[in-house]
């Protein structure tokens, strides 16, 4: 297909784009803080870029700023239609069985449109395996995929987020989003283990600052207690999880407790792709996607899965990696992918 497409991933807390030819977006935006003012987000990178097609897909249907995934599908569509209309193309929603239809078609199936951006990706993966038999592996800022991937295809257990968690397809941890007293309940502190407040002080994030595994960002203030994305302050809220004042927590301290947490996320991970892989075929290659790639690979080693590791940072990029599933959809609608 000729012409200029751009490519909307709508999550709850971030939006990708991406044009399948190199250019990419990832834009911190909170959902469900100011649903009404996803529209004018999505037509600002719209009226930036002036594509002749708009294409998107989602997983912000389950923010919980709307009642039901139903309701969520229909005004995320009717946001990215004020997109399109307002630079004047047209516009088509990607369904969870790879086809592109008109908004009024996704509407109509909600649960086709709901979450479908990992199908997407697994479609890329499969491009870049270079084998019949791989697994996807993608840890984003606030959930992980694991995809099988069958006969260069993606071949997933179920189709749907309730059926994907619980086939261990999707794992509810993420290497940004997710608060520390969702993934342990005691941390290590000078020999001793304590337990730790049932608070958001401190998210993942802070465990993988801390152990150079994300950058520092010190301009980004989208952390538990709104202060910088570095380690300064990632010292700070991890010790604030255990009731302590940041003098009593050294950098030491902070390491030790950051290194627990990432190990226990990713034998969380790890537990995902054995149950995702069970009873089927050794993956010949497992792709790592997303920017959580430390824990990505971790937890492969912890899983004991074996086959050539290949990395999407490494093929694409980082930031079209970091935006994946909104380069894959690109490529879908420009016919570049089948």
């Amino acid at each position: 297909m000729s012409g200029r497409v751009l490519a909307f991933d709508v999550g709850g807390a971030v939006i990708k784009a991406a044009d399948g030819e190199g250019w990419s977006l990832s834009e911190r935006f909170e959902l469900w803080r100011n649903p009404e003012g996803l529209a004018e987000s999505l037509a600002r990178v719209a009226r930036a870029r002036r594509p002749d097609r708009i294409v998107a897909t989602m997983t912000g249907e389950i923010a919980d700023c709307y009642p039901s995934r139903a309701v969520g599908v229909a005004r995320i569509v009717e946001a990215v239609e004020a997109a399109a209309a307002a630079v004047e193309c047209d516009l088509g929603i990607y369904l969870v069985d790879g086809s592109i239809v008109p908004p009024s078609q996704a509407v109509r199936r909600p649960l086709a449109a709901a979450a479908a951006n990992w199908h997407a990706l697994a479609r890329l993966a499969a491009r870049h395996a270079d084998a019949d038999t791989a697994l996807l592996l993608d840890v984003g800022s606030t959930t992980t995929d694991i995809i099988p991937i069958e006969a260069g295809r993606p071949a997933p257990t179920a189709t749907d987020d309730v059926g994907r968690m619980r086939s261990g397809e999707l794992v509810y941890t993420g290497a940004e989003r997710t608060p520390i007293a969702a993934i342990v309940r005691s941390l290590p502190w000078r020999g001793e283990r304590r337990p730790i407040a049932s608070e958001r002080y401190a998210d993942s994030r802070d465990a993988w600052l801390l152990l150079g595994g994300l950058p520092e960002e010190s301009g980004d203030l989208g952390t538990a207690d709104g202060r910088p994305a570095t380690k300064e302050h990632a010292r700070g809220r991890l010790a604030r999880m255990l009731l302590l004042d940041p003098e009593d927590f050294t950098f030491d301290d902070a390491i030790v407790a950051a290194g627990f947490c990432a190990e226990a996320q990713a034998r969380k991970v790890a537990a995902g792709l054995r149950r995702a892989t069970l009873g089927r075929p050794r993956p010949e290659s497992i792709v790592l996607s997303g920017h959580g790639l430390p824990l990505a690979r971790r937890a492969v080693e912890l899983a004991g899965i074996e086959g050539r590791v290949v990395s999407l940072d490494e093929s694409l990029g980082s930031a079209i990696s970091r935006v994946a599933p909104a380069h894959a959809v690109a490529l879908v609608a420009r016919g570049a992918m089948p």
